[in-house]
């Protein structure tokens, strides 16, 4: 009987503390809804009409996009995610 006791108040003190928790986290989350955030930067690739994405992969300094389509061979593309600047180029012949 005595551990049963011991049971239900420990459950009952893990309840109040995980509404607790809950109740602060989205009181934190609400309090941020409003605060504007950083511009995301927007990368101007230069292709021609009709050029599609077909891959993207993390690369050591930046984002490199595989490109088809367009009129021209297929090609990479590598970008700074961070200023959105195209850093390198590369066609592809087949």
């Amino acid at each position: 009987m005595r551990i049963l006791k011991v049971a239900v108040v420990v459950m009952g003190v893990l309840i109040v503390a995980g509404t607790t928790t809950l109740v602060v986290l989205i009181a934190r989350g609400l309090s941020t809804l409003g605060t504007p955030r950083a511009a995301t930067p927007q990368a101007a690739l230069d292709e021609p009409a009709g050029s599609r994405i077909v891959a993207m992969t993390r690369v050591a300094n930046g984002l490199a996009l595989a490109l088809q389509g367009g009129g021209e061979p297929d090609r990479v593309v590598v970008i700074d995610p961070a200023s959105g600047r195209v850093l390198l180029r590369v066609g592809l012949s087949r």
